[in-house]
């Protein structure tokens, strides 16, 4: 490397500083008299030579850094394509960046879902109104208004054509998703109603509420049928396991209920979180030989395993339990702040999880480890949820964005 007849006497002088300095006297006679150098050093030169070594280092390790995370991003976009890596379905996971960052809502949002069968998605909000969306477009739609108070939860039936909504302002609505009317209006709750579930048969509703109580609702009369009483506290959420057998219900009393749909008997109550538990989804059958596997459990042939639920907590942990036993089988940490939301991945493998900390993180059951993590939002993650079967997921935050992700 050449220097320039400047360069060269700059950093013979910065030499010489850093000789005097250290007290290497003999050796900077001789390297002043070598150099032709008259005998002051001007004072510009103090300590230059320390400083630029430093500042070497410090800059290679930033290059160096910005390397890394330019291979990485170059892999994620040469492996993330799905025509460049044949990775079958049950593999897509969300990458980054985001498709879609829609705005609209004056609050934060508390849940986004997808139609089951449209290209639509709708998201809910504390500033009391729903919204409707394309998904594949980024459009916004329309706005759906009548509730007076934060829209806690949205839910569809399996036909897509009815939609219910719950509020603090203790009422559940039902909306035809056609005409988009509000079709009935249901009081019962003596507080905030936090979820919303339609039954599989789509005759029924299942709401929770901060009344401690989860009740299921008659669809054609508006009738409220039966009440599950037991949480200590509000409860949180509410779900329905695949055959309409099963509730499972979680709340601030820090455990998880399951209950018999027929007999209103609480069949296994799950204790093991430290802090409110928020969020609780049924595990599908896809993903019980992955649960297995990390329990560590081999499945005979002929023997019944499960059904298994996933929670998620203020204690910051995702759990996994046998209900049939009661058990936890394994817990998954990773997560800076509360988790607010869990899924797991249509294809079995995946647990996807939604948080506080202001990300997604995708979660390899099988080997009980954090795949991805996604920085998602601005602010704290309240919800998520994963297309049946296109390759999408969506997330809403207190940013008030709803977010679409592409999955590959």
């Amino acid at each position: 490397m050449v220097l320039s007849q400047r360069q060269r006497e700059e950093l013979n002088k910065a030499i010489a500083d850093y000789m005097s300095s250290n007290g290497y006297l003999n050796a900077l006679a001789e390297f002043q008299k070598e150099t032709n150098m008259p005998g002051e050093i001007e004072k510009k030169y103090a300590g230059l030579l320390e400083k630029k070594w430093t500042s070497v280092i410090r800059l290679q390790k930033k290059v160096m850094d910005l390397e890394a995370r330019l291979a990485e991003a170059e892999k994620e976009y040469n492996t993330g394509a799905p025509t460049r890596d044949k990775r079958s379905p049950t593999e897509w996971i969300p990458r980054p960046p985001e498709k879609y960052s829609l705005s609209g809502h004056r609050s934060p949002v508390t849940r986004v879902i997808f139609h089951p069968t449209f290209s639509v998605m709708v998201s809910a909000s504390e500033d009391a109104t729903i919204k409707i969306w394309d998904y594949e477009t980024g459009d916004y739609e329309r706005t759906l208004k009548g509730h007076t108070d934060s829209v806690q939860d949205v839910a569809f039936d399996q036909s897509g054509k009815l939609l219910a909504s719950c509020s603090a302002d203790m009422s559940i609505k039902l909306w035809d998703f056609n005409g988009f009317e509000c079709l009935k209006t249901m009081h019962g709750h003596d507080h905030n109603v936090s979820s919303i579930t339609f039954m599989p048969s789509g005759d029924f509703l299942v709401s929770a509420s901060r009344d401690k109580t989860i009740k299921m609702w008659e669809i054609a009369t508006g009738y409220c049928v039966k009440t599950f009483t037991g949480h200590r506290e509000w409860v949180r959420m509410v779900r329905v396991n695949q055959d309409g057998s099963l509730l499972a219900s979680c709340s601030n009393d820090q455990t998880i209920r399951v209950w018999v749909v027929a007999t209103k008997e609480c069949k296994a109550e799950l204790r093991e979180h430290d802090h409110v538990v928020e969020c609780v989804t049924w595990a599908p059958e896809a993903s019980h030989q992955y649960i297995c596997e990390a329990a560590g459990n081999d499945i005979k042939k002929g023997a019944r395993s499960g059904p298994y639920l996933v929670s998620g907590s203020r204690d910051k942990s995702i759990k996994i339990w046998d209900v049939s036993t009661g058990l936890c089988l394994f817990t998954l940490i990773g997560h800076d702040n509360w988790v607010r939301g869990v899924l797991c991945h249509p294809g079995g493998k995946f647990i996807v999880s939604a948080s506080d900390d202001r990300t997604l993180r995708i979660w390899d059951i099988k080997n009980k480890r954090c795949q991805k993590t996604l920085d998602a939002h601005q602010h704290f993650v309240t919800s998520l949820d994963f297309h049946r079967s296109n390759p999408y997921v969506i997330t809403g935050s207190v940013d008030q964005q709803v977010k679409v992700w592409e999955c590959r």
